[in-house]
C-alpha cells in the first residue's frame, strides 16, 4: 500500500481508492494488509517509519462522520505503513451515530464529526466518564449535486435550497421556480444520525426542519448514484467525494445573497461559498491517549492538517493554517500530559 504525495498518477489513484473507502464506509487497516483483526504482521516492515515504528503497537478505533472519513482514512494508512503493529479499525457512522453508539458510551477513541459535539452527547459522554478534546481536522464545503443533465438548476439561492430540502418540501422542481420543469423532485441525503443532516438544517432549513421524503444514508456513494441516474434528481454530501467523483454528478453554485458561488477549496477557504462551509472535526478521548500508540496518531493527524497535497490534493478539503494546527497541537499536548501524567 504504497503512498506516494509526489507523483501525480499517485495522488489519482488514492483519490479512486479514498472515494471507494468513502462508499464502503469502514476501514480495516491492520497493518495495511489486513481487512479485519490479525496482527499487523504481514505488511510494510516498517523500516521506513519514524522513530518508534517497531515499538508502537494496539489496536485504535474510530468511528463518526462519513464526511471526514476519507481523511482520517488518508492519515491512518500513512501512519500504518509506517507503524505495521498498530491494528486500526474505522467505521463510517455518522456524526451522531458515532457518539451516542460508540464514543460517549466509550466503545472508541475518537469519534470523527462535521459539526460539534451537541449538548445531548456531551451529556452521554459525561454519564459515561468519557472526557475528550476537540480537534480541527479541515474546513469542508457541503456540496449540492445534481444530474448531469440537468441543466436548469445548476444555481439556486438559499430560500430555494431550503424550498426543496425543508419538511414541507416542495414536490415539484416548478414549485420552486414557475420556469423549471413539472417533474418529480427525487431527494437523496444524508441519514438523521449524520452531522452533516444537522448542519444542513441548522444553516439552510432553519425551524422548517428536514423533509422526510428522500433517500436518506450515511454512504456518499449511495446518494451519487442516486443523482446519477435520474435527471430530476438532488443531494448532498462533502465536498470531497464530488471532488473524487467530478465527472459522475454536477454541483450547484449557491446564492446567499451576494450572488451565485461554486463550492471549491478556495471558495470554502476564504468564507464566500455561504453558509455551507464548515470546519471538520475529530474528538479525542482523554483517557485512550494515555496509550503512547494512540497519543502518536493523534500527534500524526494534528501535523498531517496543514498538508496541502493529502488535505486538498488526495482527499479535496481545505488544511488547516499552521496558526491553526500549532494551537490544536498544543490542546492535544495538554490532553496527553493529562492521560499519562
Amino acid at each position: 500500500m504504497a503512498s506516494s504525495h509526489d507523483a501525480d498518477t499517485a495522488g489519482i489513484t488514492r483519490r479512486k481508492s479514498l472515494a471507494a473507502l468513502a462508499g464502503a464506509g469502514a476501514l480495516g487497516l491492520a497493518g495495511c494488509t489486513e481487512t479485519e483483526g490479525g496482527d499487523g504482521s504481514g505488511g510494510s516492515d516498517g523500516s521506513d517509519g519514524s522513530d518508534g515504528s517497531d515499538s508502537l503497537s494496539g489496536a485504535i478505533n474510530i468511528a463518526g462522520s462519513s464526511t471526514v472519513f476519507p481523511l482520517m482514512s488518508a492519515v491512518m494508512e500513512d501512519f500504518a505503513e509506517q507503524h505495521p503493529q498498530v491494528d486500526p479499525d474505522i467505521s463510517s457512522t455518522g456524526s451522531g451515530g458515532g457518539f451516542s453508539n460508540f464514543f460517549c458510551v466509550g466503545e472508541t477513541d475518537f469519534n470523527n464529526a462535521s459539526r460539534p459535539i451537541q449538548p445531548e452527547e456531551e451529556e452521554l459522554c459525561a454519564e459515561n466518564g468519557v472526557e475528550y478534546v476537540e480537534l480541527i481536522a479541515a474546513t469542508d464545503a457541503l456540496t449540492v449535486v445534481i444530474n448531469n443533465d440537468n441543466d436548469f438548476a445548476t444555481e439556486m439561492t438559499v430560500d430555494e435550497l431550503s424550498q426543496i430540502w425543508q419538511s414541507d418540501a416542495a414536490e415539484l422542481w416548478s414549485d420552486v421556480r414557475d420556469e423549471w420543469p413539472d417533474e418529480e423532485i427525487e431527494r437523496f441525503g444524508a441519514a438523521d444520525t449524520s452531522g452533516t443532516y444537522d448542519y444542513f438544517i441548522e444553516n439552510v432549513m432553519g425551524e422548517d426542519g428536514h423533509t422526510d421524503d428522500y433517500q436518506a444514508t450515511e454512504q456518499d456513494n449511495t446518494i451519487a448514484s442516486g443523482v446519477e441516474g435520474s435527471e430530476y434528481a438532488i443531494g448532498y454530501f462533502g465536498f470531497a467525494y464530488w471532488f473524487q467523483n467530478q465527472d459522475q454528478i454536477t454541483p450547484v453554485a449557491i446564492d446567499n445573497g451576494d450572488g451565485p458561488v461554486e463550492p471549491s477549496l478556495e471558495t470554502a477557504s476564504s468564507g464566500e461559498y455561504a453558509p455551507l462551509s464548515r470546519p471538520l472535526f475529530t474528538y479525542t478521548k482523554i483517557e485512550a491517549l494515555g496509550e503512547e500508540h494512540i497519543a502518536e496518531f493523534a500527534r500524526y493527524f494534528v501535523e498531517q492538517t496543514t498538508n496541502e497535497d493529502l488535505v486538498a490534493g488526495d482527499v479535496g478539503y481545505v488544511p488547516a493554517t499552521e496558526e491553526t494546527q500549532q494551537e490544536q497541537m498544543q490542546i492535544l499536548e495538554d490532553a496527553i500530559e493529562q492521560a499519562q501524567g
